[in-house]
């Protein structure tokens, strides 16, 4: 294999990795409900809405249940009133996630393909950018976060959001007050700190396995 071609390989890996243990992440976080069960004591979410616990944890499991399915599925809160508005903004998120769960078999594919080359000849050098893209990739997060997370937050759906249907009015959408920002401050962390485990043990594994190569 020419340098060229060496160096695309390992870099292709590399992204290719890091994008798999980032959706991973997500998909764990998404998967967790207990982080919103402890949420909904903590931050008093029954009270500051209004809603009792039952039917905030109905709705939200219906919430998660109707993101996980990759299939077209009509939008209809069990028990919650919802706008126009709200049941589009839910479809745009839904989006957002198939694209996650494509991202996530496409890049596990590759990353198990290459990892089962490079493990056979031995060469772990892609672990390395792999971490450090990882790497960068939380401590922007967590820098914005910590100046401002309620305009990181607002940044975030500007960034992904073509309308301003997320902005929701609980006069309209009252399922807005049962999902504080808090709570998603909670979940990026979450998804962050998984993401750290994930840098951990790759450098474990280079440092494990570091041999010289030809880069």
């Amino acid at each position: 294999m020419s340098f060229s071609a060496y160096r695309f390989f390992q870099l292709l890996l590399a992204l290719s990795l890091a994008l798999f243990i980032i959706c991973f992440a997500i998909e764990v976080t998404l998967l967790f409900t207990p982080l919103y069960y402890a949420d909904i004591q903590l931050l008093n979410i029954a009270e500051q809405s209004g809603i009792n616990r039952a039917r905030i944890i109905e709705n939200y499991n219906y919430m998660i249940q109707y993101l996980l399915n990759p299939l077209p599925q009509v939008f209809d809160l069990p028990s919650l009133h919802y706008s126009t508005a709200g049941k589009i903004h839910f479809q745009d998120v839904k989006r957002i996630f198939v694209f996650i769960d494509f991202l996530l078999v496409v890049t596990g594919i590759i990353s198990a393909a290459g990892i089962w080359v490079k493990t056979k000849n031995r060469d772990f050098y892609f672990l390395k950018p792999a971490a450090v893209a990882l790497a960068i990739f939380t401590v922007v997060p967590l820098i914005a976060f910590a100046i401002d997370f309620n305009g990181t937050f607002i940044l975030f759906h500007k960034l992904f959001f073509r309308n301003n249907y997320w902005i929701f009015d609980p006069r309209t959408d009252p399922v807005i007050t049962i999902l504080p920002e808090t709570f998603f401050l909670h979940a990026a962390l979450l998804i962050l700190g998984i993401i750290v485990l994930g840098i951990i043990t790759l450098i474990m594994i280079y440092k494990k396995n570091k041999q010289k190569v030809f880069r």
